[in-house]
């Protein structure tokens, strides 16, 4: 079966500059709770060229539905509760949290 990747989710994260090395390791070591989940075809995280750029987490999926499901699944807490924790730890503390994430997503309509 070709995988049409008729689905893309795009996390834009904005990093504070001290936690970029923090946020890249949790990447480089990422549990790959995603790669199980039916629907899912390929990520890919980006890296911004320039200081004040945003990454960017790029999903492909089958359909909008299975990036719903995965939304909602154990495995997307999983996945992302290193830099949930960083989080809650920053505003327990009062500091400002390390990052700020921004989805957003796409119908393909052309290749």
């Amino acid at each position: 079966m070709e995988n049409n990747r008729n689905f893309v989710a795009i996390n834009y994260i904005d990093c504070e500059a001290e936690y970029k090395e923090r946020f890249e390791s949790l990447f480089a070591s990422r549990a790959h709770a995603i790669d199980t989940m039916t629907g899912f075809i390929d990520m890919q995280v980006l890296k911004p060229q320039t200081d004040d750029g945003k990454y960017l987490i790029v999903s492909f999926w089958d359909t909008e539905e299975a990036f719903k499901d995965w939304t909602k699944s154990p495995q997307f807490i999983e996945g992302h509760k290193r830099g949930f924790e960083d989080i809650a730890i920053a505003k327990k503390e009062g500091k400002t949290p390390p990052m700020k994430s921004d989805f957003k997503t796409y119908k393909v309509i052309s290749r």
